[in-house]
């Protein structure tokens, strides 16, 4: 069973411990549709949790769309899946705006990084299902449910 292993850098005050976001995907990992995309024996991940102001300046230099996300992607190569940024800011609203802890909607979201790094798109309806559905799956290991009309 390949092992991923999550650097957490939180590069903004956030009210989460890196230790929580290595559990859910390392968790998120064990979804056997993830595994079987996961580099032989062992993967990495790093994850940023920042601001909007960085997420849209990522936004601008890598994508040339310039405002700011709540998550971004970007591939690796080898045993490094790839790096995910995270907005914490949009993190606090979309808990809020959904009606879930904050910490289902960071899960959400390095689950959702994580399915992007491993080529999962969300484009039509279809991908967007499947997404939708690997994502609870991967939060289910970790006991998070997400509210009702957030997926």
């Amino acid at each position: 069973m390949t092992v991923i292993e999550a650097e957490v850098v939180k590069a903004v005050r956030a009210d989460v411990t890196p230790a929580f976001v290595r559990s859910v995907v390392t968790r998120a990992a064990k979804v056997p549709e993830v595994a079987a995309r996961l580099p032989v024996d062992r993967g990495t991940v790093a994850i940023r949790i920042t601001s909007d102001e960085e997420m849209a300046q990522l936004n601008r230099d890598y994508a040339g769309e310039d405002h700011a996300t709540d998550v971004l992607s970007f591939a690796g190569s080898g045993g490094h899946v790839g790096d995910i940024a995270i907005s914490w800011p949009a993190t606090l609203r979309q808990s809020h705006e959904y009606g879930h802890d904050v910490e289902t909607e960071l899960a959400l979201l390095s689950v959702h990084g994580l399915l992007h790094l491993l080529g999962w798109d969300h484009a039509t309806a279809a991908e967007r299902k499947e997404m939708n559905r690997l994502t609870r799956a991967a939060l289910a290991l970790s006991g998070l449910t997400p509210a009702p009309g957030r997926l």
